[in-house]
Parts: C-alpha cells; sequence; structure tokens
C-alpha cells in the first residue's frame, strides 16, 4: 500500500472511535469511516450539510449538442412539451430542468433525435476543462456510457480524432450508440483496459476514472453502504494507474484531465500528490475554469503538494450538484 495511503488508514480508523461518527452513521445511513472522513475535511457543522443535501434528490440536467441543434430551438421544443429549463451560467450548453414536462425528459422525440445528452454539471465541467479542439487525437481512457466522449466530439465539431477506450464488452453498446445517436463519426472505439493497451501519443488525454461513485448519492443511496477502507485503497491504486499511463501516453505539451466521480481525497488529491511525487519536474498543475471549490492540501495529518489546491472539488452541499474531482495537469517535459 502507499505509504500516504497505509498513514490515512491508520488515522483514520483511530478516528471511528469519535461518538460523533458512529452517531450520524447510524442516523443518515453510512458506513462510519465515510462520516470519520467528512468530519476531518468539512467540520461538524460542513458534514451536517453535506448529508442533508445529500437526502435531497438531484434535479436533472441536459447538455444542449449544439452540433445537431440550435440550443435557442432546443428549448422551445421542450418548453412546448411543458419542460421549464434554467440555463446554467458556467456552462455554455447546460440547462437544469426545473420543472418535467411530458413524458421522461430522457424520452422525447429530440433526446432521440441526438440534440441533447442527459448529464450532470459536474460532470458537463470535466470536459470544457479539457478544452478539445478541431485537428487533434484525443483519448477517452474510460469512455462508455460515452457523456463525455460526445462532448469531446461536439466541442471540437467532430473535427477531433477521438479514440475511446472501454474494457466492458456490455458497455461499448451504450458508447456506440450515444456516440451515433449524437451524430458524431470521428472516432475509434477500442475494447480493452487502456492500462494495458499500446495507445497512440495525444495531444489530449481524457482520465475519467473508475471510483467509489460516492458523488452520487443523491442518485443512488446504496453508495452510502456499498465501498469498503479496503475497496477504496484499491481503487486508488487503479485510479493511480491510469493516470501514470495517460503521463506515458500524452504528446511533450499535451493536457490531462483527471476526474472522479467522488468526495474521496483519496481518490482525488492524492491521487495527483503521488503522481506529482513521482514525476516533480515533468508536471504542471493548470488552474480550473468551473466554479469549483479548491483542492485539499491536508488530510488526516498527512500533506499533499500545494499544487493540490489548484485541483477543484464539486460538494453537493456547495454547488448543489454531484460530488466530483477535477484536476488538470500539463505535461511540459520528459
Amino acid at each position: 500500500m502507499y505509504w500516504k495511503m497505509e498513514r490515512v488508514v491508520s488515522r483514520l480508523r483511530e478516528r471511528l472511535r469519535d461518538p460523533r461518527v458512529r452517531g450520524l452513521a447510524e442516523k443518515y445511513g453510512y458506513l462510519p469511516y465515510m462520516i470519520a472522513r467528512y468530519l476531518e475535511v468539512l467540520g461538524y457543522d460542513g458534514t451536517l450539510s453535506l448529508l442533508e443535501a445529500n437526502e435531497q434528490p438531484l434535479p436533472d440536467s441536459i447538455r444542449c449538442n449544439d452540433y445537431a441543434i440550435d440550443c435557442g430551438e432546443l428549448v422551445e421544443r421542450l418548453e412546448e412539451k411543458g419542460y421549464v429549463l434554467e440555463k446554467i451560467p458556467w456552462l455554455p450548453h447546460g440547462y437544469r430542468v426545473v420543472e418535467e414536462g411530458v413524458g421522461s425528459i430522457g424520452g422525447t422525440h429530440e433526446y432521440l433525435q441526438g440534440y441533447y445528452y442527459v448529464q450532470d454539471p459536474a460532470s458537463m465541467s470535466v470536459v470544457y476543462e479539457l478544452e478539445p479542439a478541431p485537428g487533434e487525437l484525443i483519448i477517452d481512457m474510460a469512455a462508455a456510457p460515452g457523456g463525455k466522449s460526445t462532448q469531446i466530439l461536439q466541442l471540437a465539431r467532430d473535427r477531433a480524432v477521438l479514440v475511446a477506450v472501454e474494457k466492458h464488452p456490455r458497455r461499448i453498446r451504450s458508447l456506440r450508440s450515444n456516440l451515433q445517436r449524437l451524430r458524431f463519426s470521428n472516432y475509434v472505439i477500442l475494447k480493452g483496459d487502456s492500462t494495458r493497451l499500446s495507445l497512440p501519443t495525444a495531444d489530449r488525454i481524457l482520465v475519467d476514472a473508475p471510483s467509489t461513485g460516492e458523488g452520487i448519492i443523491r442518485k443512488d443511496p446504496r453508495r452510502k453502504r456499498s465501498r469498503t477502507i479496503s475497496d477504496l485503497a484499491f481503487i486508488h491504486e487503479l485510479q493511480t494507474t491510469m493516470l501514470e499511463k495517460a503521463i506515458e501516453t500524452v504528446a511533450p505539451g499535451g493536457v490531462i484531465v483527471y476526474s472522479a466521480c467522488t468526495l474521496a481525497p483519496e481518490e482525488g488529491e492524492m491521487v495527483i500528490d503521488r503522481v506529482l511525487e513521482q514525476h516533480p519536474d515533468i508536471l504542471e498543475v493548470e488552474p480550473l475554469k468551473a466554479p469549483t471549490s479548491p483542492g485539499i492540501t491536508e488530510y488526516f495529518g498527512v500533506e499533499f503538494d500545494e499544487r493540490v489546491r489548484m485541483c477543484g472539488r464539486f460538494w453537493p452541499h456547495v454547488q448543489g450538484v454531484e460530488g466530483f474531482f477535477i484536476c488538470k495537469l500539463r505535461v511540459v517535459d520528459r
């Protein structure tokens, strides 16, 4: 186990004796180690705010596919069906569904025609940080079900070459379906483990890493109890391996965006801190444009590289969206 992870786990286990941990875990239905982590990062009042926010249903949001339709026309069409939409200020193509209309937001004719994708604002923010452009070769290292892959090609106007990697055959179906539904063609789907494949040198790489999914508790309350401390350590290793592969693959001067749908520092700042420690001279952390909270620089007495503060977090009780971690890296040298 990575030495910082080992130290954090040891101190985390000690913190489980705090009576506040047991009380909040029982009241809100979480595993105690999760509450102990929230208390460490947010304090008692912040933890209560987070737990209460996670009890509230998460409104649907959509990303208008302006490659296929003018967004103003899309809004008019959905409003005619009774939907009330609210523009999300920091997202050029993002709208929050304030009131539902006729039928499901994922079952309208406009959805089936590829005019939009149902996607949380935090998830949408990731690809805007990647800043894909026409003429580039871009890799999405864990691409299914295709929300971010389709957004990459949307922003590049289907004039970048996207290599979409997915190792689970059943998930490839949804990836291909979404790419086709949203009317994109300039992509190659690779079936396999992105950490083991021979990948082409890329201008930009998205590592939207598999995670505990702790960020989607508002959608899936089972996430309150579905992962153990051991699972967290295992996932941290997987995420680090994926990010190391991206660093090896991206061209000099290229950009990597790492993201995870999580609240756990073990899946966010600790992953970035580890690769910065391994590659002290070749990586730069770049500031984000999204309205995130800053990254965490100390956790259970373990200090991280100060640069992780430039990474960003979406918190359910602060920004009102899914929990998400995002960090933008540039490889400046070899």
